[in-house]
């Protein structure tokens, strides 16, 4: 039973950890390589693994319900989004407006991750060109 204690814990803040640094990891120059991967990774879980199992599937949600539900807990959250504003500020927002949100905001910060890794390449890029004689 311990071992499911700590997986809830564990999911809870690796996939806090994970939303917060593919929403804000695009900031900084060393991260945003990192950043990209991740929004890939989990753009690949939403929308091809969805396939399968339904839109904006995500593992990390999946395996931290199946541990929940081994502990006993209920959860009625649609989205982990949705179940994490809810642990934090109290407020059970909507699905259609925790969804839109978070479409919002992860669109927006794949095109900031994209837009600053393409300009970082070509200013490497540029650095790296000899200066001719």
């Amino acid at each position: 039973m311990w071992c499911y204690q700590f997986l809830n814990y564990f999911f809870f803040c690796f996939h806090t950890a994970l939303i917060f640094f593919n929403t804000l990891g695009w900031i900084f120059r060393k991260t945003r390589k990192w950043n990209l991967i991740t929004l890939l990774l989990t753009a690949c879980s939403w929308f091809i693994l969805g396939i399968w199992y339904g839109w904006g599937y995500c593992f990390c949600t999946d395996w931290h319900w199946q541990v929940r539900k081994y502990l006993g807990y209920h959860d009625n959250s649609n989205s982990y989004i949705q179940f994490l504003a809810q642990k934090l500020t109290g407020i059970n927002f909507s699905s259609q407006l925790t969804d839109t949100v978070t479409a919002i905001v992860f669109f927006t910060s794949l095109a900031l991750s994209i837009w600053f890794n393409i300009r970082d390449w070509h200013l490497k890029k540029q650095a790296n060109k000899k200066p001719s004689e």
